[in-house]
């Protein structure tokens, strides 16, 4: 097992399972100061110390490169001094949580994984909380049977999410809260289609519904349905390793389960896979069944058959199957561009106007 998949497994447990209490505590943040003459507001994204794949911590990354390159102050806040995300490329402003004095002026974005130690933040100033998991909103929290968890929200001038699905769920759960769906991007320049048509190449992520992921595979492989295809298993890797595995793919294995967007499936679909399976209930909005072949929820003989007719379909006419794909791809590309996510960030922020404090 590499060092990048052994820590990509530990950041899916962590966020998954919620088990270590001490990483859902916010990083140290210096106290509010107040100023004598009005400054420039700077957004701080606060982040986790993880060098691993993770595709909410690239987003995190990219909404500050996003604002910088509109000409507002952002930075990603880390806990540990010199520490920098190095499995994507970037250029991103990062700074550590000691040396940040906020000023009232400025807004700390605060990741979902943190929102249960809102009390340990600098008072004084707007909090966001960018919820990139509403299904993982109370992971931490310990509610007793019948009573509401605890979530300190006084001090929330927001909450960012990057889905339909996750905005209603949000919404739901927090009726006196304002929500706003951020879209998330894929990079058009690192996530795009093979110029030739890809083989019989099968692509699978398995950190999400593994037991599924192994059925669904020995069912195609009972009936033979594998036979002259290779399956080539995505974990762990660098974000340009990623989309090169994808490239050579013609058929990727989405096996989502109750996602804030499903980043996988829409980089698969960015690359020109056709894309079988379960949709991870935010994906709904972008699985288009006449582009992919979407699978009811946890329904694994439903995957299986829907996979058995992808590759029968792929072998008596790929070409087909290779437009369909193709469709797929300008359709992310555009809908998930890096400049929506930019017009939806700028469009954003400035409307915070008299927030609670």
């Amino acid at each position: 097992m590499s060092r990048l998949e052994s820590k990509g497994r530990q950041v899916i447990q962590w966020i998954s399972a919620g088990r270590d209490a001490g990483l859902r505590r916010p990083p140290r943040l210096g106290p509010v100061r107040e100023v004598g003459e009005a400054l420039a507001p700077t957004i701080y994204y606060l982040c986790p110390d993880l060098d691993a794949p993770s595709g909410g911590i690239r987003t995190i990354y990219r909404h500050v490169d996003a604002l910088n390159s509109a000409g507002i102050r952002a930075a990603v806040v880390h806990g540990r001094r010199g520490f920098t995300c190095s499995w994507f490329d970037h250029q991103t402003v990062v700074i550590a949580a000691e040396s940040v004095t906020p000023t009232p002026a400025d807004v700390l974005v605060v990741p979902e994984f943190y929102a249960g130690n809102l009390g340990e933040l600098p008072v004084g100033l707007p909090l966001v909380i960018f919820n990139q998991n509403t299904y993982r909103t109370f992971a931490a929290a310990r509610p007793e049977l019948g009573r509401a968890p605890t979530l300190d929200l006084d001090r929330v001038a927001a909450m960012l999410v990057v889905s339909h699905d996750n905005a209603e769920y949000a919404s739901y759960a927090f009726p006196r809260l304002r929500v706003e769906r951020i879209r998330n991007s894929v990079d058009g320049q690192i996530f795009y289609p093979a110029v030739t048509a890809p083989g019989r190449r099968i692509a699978v992520m398995p950190r999400r519904r593994l037991a599924d992921c192994r059925q669904v595979l020995a069912l195609l492989a009972l009936r033979g349905c594998l036979d002259g295809w290779e399956i080539v298993t995505i974990d762990g890797r660098l974000e340009r390793e990623t989309a090169e595995l994808l490239r050579s793919c013609a058929i990727f294995l989405s096996f989502s389960e109750q996602e804030g967007f499903g980043m996988p499936p829409a980089e698969a679909m960015a690359c020109g896979c056709y894309v079988v399976g379960f949709t991870g209930l935010a994906g709904r909005e972008y699985f288009d069944p006449t582009r992919s072949a979407p699978v009811e929820e946890g329904d694994v003989l439903a995957f299986a058959r829907a996979a058995e007719r992808a590759l029968r379909a792929f072998e008596e006419g790929a070409g087909g199957m290779r437009q369909r794909a193709l469709t797929a791809s300008a359709r992310i590309l555009k809908e998930y561009s890096p400049e929506g996510q930019r017009a939806a960030l700028l469009s954003f922020y400035p409307s915070l106007g008299d927030r609670p404090v």
